[in-house]
C-alpha cells in the first residue's frame, strides 16, 4: 500500500491508500464514489459562488443603498395641506405628492415641512400672518399624536437618526418667509422654541427688512439693521438661515452677516437656468465655503431651460379658468387658492413637456463639480407646486434619484451624503 496523497480541487485531500483498497473488491463502489466527491466540491464551490453574487448584488442594489441612507426632504408644503384641507396623511391619497404610505415606500426618512405664510392672503405680519403660522405649526406638531406608529417630532439631528432607526418618519418644520415674525426679534426665539428649525427671511414678496428674488423691490433691497439682527439671532438659537427666494443683495448681506453654515433649501442653479430663483456659481460657491448645503428643488420651472416660459404661456391662456375655479370655490380664500391651483395642475399635465429627474442630476452634478458632494442635498417643494417630474413624480419614487446617482458614476457614500448626510453636518454645525 502506499500512502501518496491525493488533493483534490477546493484543497481538500483523501490517502490514495485507502482508495486503494476500496478497489480491492469494490471498483463499482469506487466508480460512484469518485464522482461523488469531485461533485460535492464543485457544489461546494457553486453555492459560495452564488451566495459571493448575491452579496455582491445586495451592496449594489440601488433600493439597499437607498434603504440604508438617511433621506431628508428639506422642503413640502404639504402643511396647508393638512390644515385647509384636513388630510388624513396616515392612508396613500389619490392626489398631491405626500402622504405616509408613499414616504414610507420612498424611503423618506425626515420631511421639513413649510410653514408659508402667504402675504397676499394672510398678511406680510401682524396677527393675521402669525395666526396662520402658529396654526400650521399646530397640525404638524400634532403628527405624533395622531399617528404614534409613523410619525414623531425632530428639531435636532440625533432626533432624526433616533427617529430613523426607530423605522417611524421624522416631522421637522422650516418658516417660509419671515412675515410671522411681525418684525419683533422675540418672534424669533418664539418660532424657534415651537420648534421651527430654519427660516427664510422672504418668500416671493418682500419684507421691510429683506429682499425677495420676486418682486421689483427685493432687486435693490438687501437686509437692513433689524434684518441682520434677525440673522444673528437665528445663529444664537441655532435655527439654520434658508436663502431660497431671497434676492441676490440680501443673499450677500446673509453671508457677510451670518457666522454659521447657512441653507437653501429648495433653488436649483442659474448656470443651467437663468431665474432669479437660482443660485448663481459665486453663491454655491459662497455658501460651501461657510460649510452650508444647496438642496435642489423638483419643480421643471428651475430645472429645465426654457420650461418656465412654456408656462408662462400656458398661465395666459388658461387664466380665465383659473379665475372661474376661484369664483365659483365658496370656501375660505385659503381654499379659493386650491381651487386655481388643480386647474393649474390640470391643464400643466395638458399642456407641458415633462421634464425627467436626470435633469434634476444635472443641478446636483454642477453643485457636485463646482464645490464638492459635501454641499448639496434635496428639498423636493412638493405639494407647493403644480408640475412635477416625470419619474419623480411624487415623494414614492425617491428612489429613482438614487439609481439616477448611481447610474452617474456616485458611490454609496457620495449618495449618503446627498440625501440627508449633508444636512445633518450642517445642523450639528449650526445647533453647536
Amino acid at each position: 500500500m502506499h500512502s501518496k496523497i491525493l488533493k483534490i480541487a477546493n484543497g481538500d485531500s483523501f490517502p490514495v491508500r485507502w482508495l486503494k483498497c476500496e478497489l480491492g473488491g469494490f471498483g463499482l463502489v469506487v466508480t460512484i464514489l469518485l464522482p461523488s466527491i469531485f461533485t460535492n466540491c464543485r457544489m461546494t464551490q457553486k453555492t459560495k459562488a452564488v451566495a459571493d453574487r448575491k452579496e455582491t448584488s445586495q451592496a449594489n442594489d440601488p433600493i439597499v443603498i437607498h434603504r440604508r441612507a438617511i433621506a431628508i426632504d428639506m422642503h413640502a408644503d404639504t402643511t396647508q395641506r393638512l390644515l385647509d384641507e384636513q388630510l388624513d396623511i396616515s392612508r396613500r391619497l389619490s392626489d398631491g405628492h405626500f402622504d405616509s404610505v408613499r414616504a414610507r415606500e420612498g424611503g423618506l426618512d425626515a420631511q421639513f415641512f413649510s410653514i408659508w405664510v402667504e402675504p397676499e392672503l394672510f398678511g406680510g405680519g401682524g396677527a393675521g400672518a402669525m395666526k396662520r403660522a402658529e396654526d400650521q405649526i399646530a397640525v404638524v406638531r400634532a403628527l405624533p399624536d395622531r399617528y404614534p406608529e409613523t410619525w414623531d417630532l425632530a428639531t435636532t439631528s440625533a432626533d432624526i437618526r433616533r427617529i430613523a432607526a426607530a423605522g417611524k418618519l421624522a416631522a421637522l418644520m422650516g418658516l417660509e418667509g419671515g412675515y410671522a415674525i411681525d418684525e419683533r426679534l422675540e418672534n424669533v426665539q418664539r418660532y424657534h422654541q415651537m420648534g421651527v428649525r430654519y427660516m427664510s427671511p422672504a418668500w416671493s414678496v418682500s419684507t421691510s427688512w429683506a429682499g425677495s428674488s420676486n418682486d421689483e423691490v427685493g432687486q435693490t433691497r438687501g437686509l437692513n439693521n433689524f434684518g441682520k439682527s434677525v440673522i444673528r439671532e437665528m445663529n444664537r438659537l441655532g435655527m439654520m438661515v434658508d436663502v431660497s427666494h431671497v434676492s441676490d443683495k440680501t443673499f450677500w448681506d446673509i453671508i457677510n452677516t451670518s457666522s454659521k453654515p447657512i441653507i437653501a433649501t429648495h433653488s436649483g442653479c442659474r448656470a443651467i437656468v437663468n431665474v432669479p430663483r437660482n443660485l448663481d456659481d459665486e453663491m454655491i460657491r459662497a455658501i460651501a465655503k461657510g460649510g452650508g448645503v444647496v438642496c435642489v428643488l423638483f419643480y421643471p420651472a428651475f430645472l429645465e431651460p426654457g420650461w418656465d416660459d412654456k408656462k408662462k404661456r400656458v398661465d395666459a391662456e388658461i387664466a380665465s379658468l383659473v379665475q372661474k375655479a376661484s369664483e365659483e370655490e365658496s370656501g375660505s380664500i385659503a381654499h379659493k387658492r386650491i381651487a386655481r391651483d388643480r386647474v393649474r395642475r390640470e391643464e400643466y399635465a395638458k399642456r407641458l413637456p415633462r421634464t425627467s429627474l436626470s435633469r434634476l442630476v444635472d443641478h446636483i452634478d454642477h453643485i457636485a463639480k463646482l464645490v464638492g458632494v459635501d454641499y448639496v442635498g434635496v428639498g423636493s417643494d412638493f405639494d407647493g407646486v403644480q408640475s412635477t417630474l416625470s419619474d419623480l413624480a411624487t415623494v414614492e419614487d425617491l428612489p429613482n434619484l438614487t439609481r439616477e446617482l448611481l447610474r452617474r458614476g456616485y458611490n454609496e457614500s457620495n449618495v449618503e451624503k446627498i440625501l440627508g448626510g449633508n444636512v445633518l453636518r450642517v445642523m450639528e454645525e449650526v445647533q453647536k
